[in-house]
Order: structure tokens, then C-alpha cells, then sequence
């Protein structure tokens, strides 16, 4: 069984007991959450497809960290024109372990 949400403008496909990173979420460590914004899930041979989402499934996941990115660094550089930028950005995430997949028969 897994299921495709989505979160932050991305989309993930996972599975029971996966582990992964996404946009930071303000909860705290060992709380667990919802995802309402279910795509699609695939259970056995049947698969369930929203329109654009699936109105009575959710996922369940518990938070184990918070923390930050490796640091990206942008250089803008323009030759022969004394122009030259840096900047840096490390984006902060949140990992999560996907507990439970509800699916209601009702669907």
C-alpha cells in the first residue's frame, strides 16, 4: 500500500513506516499529524484516485526532528562590471515517519 500527498507546493509518494523530509512544520517533536491533501492510493490491485483530492483519506505521521539543509551558495557574477554577489541559504525541514494510511470503505 502507498498513497502520493501533497505539502508545501510538493508531492510525495510513501509507504507505511517511510521516512522523509519536508517543509518545516511548527509541532513538536513526537506529536503526531494529518495530511488531508491525498492524491491517490494504491492498495492491493485497487487504486483510488481524487479529484483533485481524496475527500475521506488521510495519513498519519509522528514528527522526530526538525533541523536544517546543507548551506546552498548563489554567486551572481557579471565580468568586467565590478559586479559581483554572494548569498547563501540553508532551508529548514522537518522529518517525518509515516505511522498510518487511512482509507475509509466509503469512498
Amino acid at each position: 500500500m502507498y498513497a502520493v500527498f501533497s505539502h508545501g507546493g510538493k508531492q510525495y509518494k510513501v509507504k507505511i513506516g517511510q521516512t522523509l523530509r519536508i517543509e518545516k512544520i511548527n509541532s513538536k517533536i513526537g506529536k503526531n499529524i494529518k495530511f488531508k491533501n491525498i492524491l491517490f492510493i494504491k492498495k492491493d490491485t485497487d487504486f483510488f484516485l481524487g479529484t483533485p483530492v481524496l475527500k475521506n483519506a488521510t495519513i498519519q505521521a509522528c514528527v522526530f526532528n526538525h533541523g536544517k539543509e546543507k548551506k546552498i551558495n548563489i554567486i551572481k557574477f557579471n565580468r568586467r562590471k565590478h559586479y559581483k554577489k554572494k548569498q547563501g541559504h540553508r532551508q529548514h525541514y522537518t522529518s517525518i515517519k509515516i505511522t498510518k494510511i487511512n482509507l475509509n470503505k466509503d469512498l
